[in-house]
C-alpha cells in the first residue's frame, strides 16, 4: 500500500514558501500526507508569524533543515543563498534518488512563460517574442539582469540554467496560474500543469507561510470606508525603495486625496528606516493606514478596495485577478515587467507607472495615473470579468485531481492537462 506522501521544499523566500504552503495545504486536503521543509532561519519566521497553529492540516508537517550558510552570513544575499540552498538539496536529493518509486516534481511560482528565457535564450538585448499571443521580452529585464551586482547576476544566471535542466528531468511540472491567462504559454510548454490561482481568498483555509505577523487592524479600518474607494499598496517581500523615491511615493498618496492602506514592509529601505515627508501624517490623519505587513487576501476582497498599487510579483498578480481588482503596475525586478505586461497589455486590467528621466516615479505620475484608474469604468469591468472566466473556467481544478490521483496510483505518465479547450 503506497503513503501518498509528498515532500515540499520551497526556495527561501517569502515568493516561494506562501504559494507552495497553499499548495500543500490543497494536497493534504485531498488526502496527500504532505511533509514541508523550510531551512532554519525560514522556520522559524514562518513559525512565529502563524498565530494559530490550526491553520495547518493534520495531514501536513512542518520541518527544518540547515540552507548551508553560517550565521552571521547576508541571507538577504538572494544570489548566495539560492546557491548554497541548492548544494544542500542536490546533495539530499542525491541520497533519495536510490529510494524506489520516488518522483520528482518541479513548481514553477513565477510566471511561467519565464521559463521560455532559458529555452530560447536571446542572442543580443533586443526586444524578442516567442508567439504573437504572448508578451515581447526584454533581456535586460530578465531575472539574473536585475540583480545588483555581475557576481549576483553571474550566480542567478547559473541557477536559472540549472533549474530548467532540473524541469526537464522532473516527472511533472506544476505552476501557480491558470490557462485562461496564459493560454499561449500552455500551448508552448504543454508538459506543465497549471493548478491556479493559488492564494485565492477562498475561505477554506487562513494564508499562512509569511515572515511577518500581518496586522489586521487594516481590516477594520478598511470597514470604515466608502465602497470601491481605497488605494492599496503593497511591493511584496523583496522590493528595495530608496528615501527620494519613498518621500515621493508619500507626497503621491497625499496629492490623491482619497483613502489608501500602504504597507511599509520593515527592511524596504535597507537598514535605515523611512522618513516621512514633514507634516504628512498629520495631513493624511485617518484618511490613510500604514501598516508593516497586511492580510493581503483578505484585503483584496475587501469590497472598500478600489485598486491595487503592485510591484506585480506573480503572487500578488494572482491574488490581484483572484479578487478582480485594477492594478497600478510599479514592477522592480525578476518576472515582475512580464506580469505588467500580461496586465496593462494583454489582460487590459491595469495602467503602468512609469518613471521619469532620473528613474524615479514622481508624485503627480502617481496622482494622475490613480485618478486616469477611477476614471476608466473599461478596465475595472475587464478585471471583473477575467475573475470570472478563470472562476469559471475550472480547468486548474481538473488539473489539481488528475496530479493527486497520479500521485495515489504511482503512475508512470504524468497527469493530462486540461487546456486544450480553451482560448484567450
Amino acid at each position: 500500500m503506497r503513503s501518498n506522501h509528498v515532500l515540499v521544499i520551497p526556495s527561501p523566500s517569502q515568493g516561494h514558501v506562501i504559494p507552495l504552503m497553499d499548495a500543500a495545504q490543497r494536497f493534504a486536503r485531498k488526502g496527500l500526507k504532505v511533509t514541508f521543509v523550510n531551512t532554519e532561519h525560514t522556520h522559524k519566521r514562518v513559525i512565529n508569524a502563524c498565530s494559530q497553529k490550526d491553520y495547518l492540516s493534520d495531514m501536513m508537517q512542518m520541518v527544518a533543515i540547515p540552507d548551508g550558510m553560517e550565521p552571521w552570513e547576508d541571507r538577504n544575499d538572494i544570489g548566495q543563498l539560492t546557491e548554497t540552498m541548492f548544494r544542500i538539496i542536490a546533495w539530499d536529493g542525491s541520497q533519495k534518488l536510490h529510494i524506489k518509486g520516488i518522483k520528482t516534481i518541479i513548481v514553477l511560482a513565477g510566471q511561467t512563460g519565464v521559463m521560455a528565457v532559458f529555452n530560447e535564450l536571446p542572442v543580443n538585448d533586443q526586444m524578442f517574442q516567442l508567439s504573437t499571443n504572448m508578451p515581447p521580452m526584454d533581456p535586460n529585464q530578465f531575472l539574473w539582469a536585475c540583480m545588483g551586482d555581475p557576481v549576483t547576476r553571474k550566480k542567478m544566471f547559473a541557477i536559472g540554467l540549472e533549474g530548467t535542466v532540473a524541469a526537464g528531468a522532473a516527472d511533472c511540472i506544476i505552476c501557480n496560474s491558470a490557462v485562461e491567462l496564459e493560454p499561449e504559454t500552455f500551448t508552448l510548454f504543454p508538459k506543465i500543469l497549471p493548478i491556479g490561482p493559488l492564494l485565492e481568498n477562498n475561505g477554506k483555509t487562513k494564508q499562512t507561510g509569511h515572515f511577518w505577523n500581518e496586522d489586521s487592524s487594516c481590516v477594520t479600518w478598511l470597514d470604515q470606508q466608502p465602497f470601491c474607494s481605497v488605494i492599496y499598496v503593497a511591493f511584496g517581500s523583496l522590493t528595495m525603495i530608496n528615501q527620494h523615491q519613498f518621500e515621493e511615493l508619500a507626497l503621491g498618496l497625499d496629492l490623491i486625496n482619497r483613502p489608501f492602506l500602504w504597507v511599509v514592509r520593515p527592511g524596504m529601505s535597507g537598514s535605515i528606516d523611512h522618513i516621512y515627508p514633514n507634516g504628512f501624517m498629520d495631513r493624511i490623519g485617518t484618511r490613510g493606514k500604514i501598516v508593516s505587513w497586511a492580510p493581503q487576501q483578505e484585503v483584496l476582497n475587501h469590497p472598500s478596495v478600489a485598486c491595487f498599487m503592485s510591484h506585480c510579483g506573480w503572487n500578488s498578480t494572482m491574488e490581484g485577478v483572484s479578487n478582480g481588482v485594477p492594478f497600478l503596475c510599479w514592477p522592480h525586478s525578476f518576472d515582475q515587467f512580464l506580469d505588467a505586461t500580461y496586465i496593462c497589455d494583454f489582460w487590459k486590467t491595469g495602467l503602468r507607472l512609469n518613471k521619469d528621466d532620473t528613474g524615479i516615479v514622481t508624485r503627480e505620475e502617481i496622482k494622475n495615473k490613480v485618478e486616469q484608474l477611477f476614471r476608466n469604468d473599461k478596465i475595472k469591468q475587464n478585471a471583473l470579468n477575467l475573475k470570472e472566466r478563470v472562476k469559471e473556467g475550472n480547468s486548474s481544478s481538473k488539473n489539481l485531481r488528475n496530479f493527486v490521483d497520479w500521485v495515489k496510483k504511482g503512475q508512470d505518465n504524468a497527469p493530462e492537462n486540461n487546456n486544450s479547450q480553451t482560448s484567450s
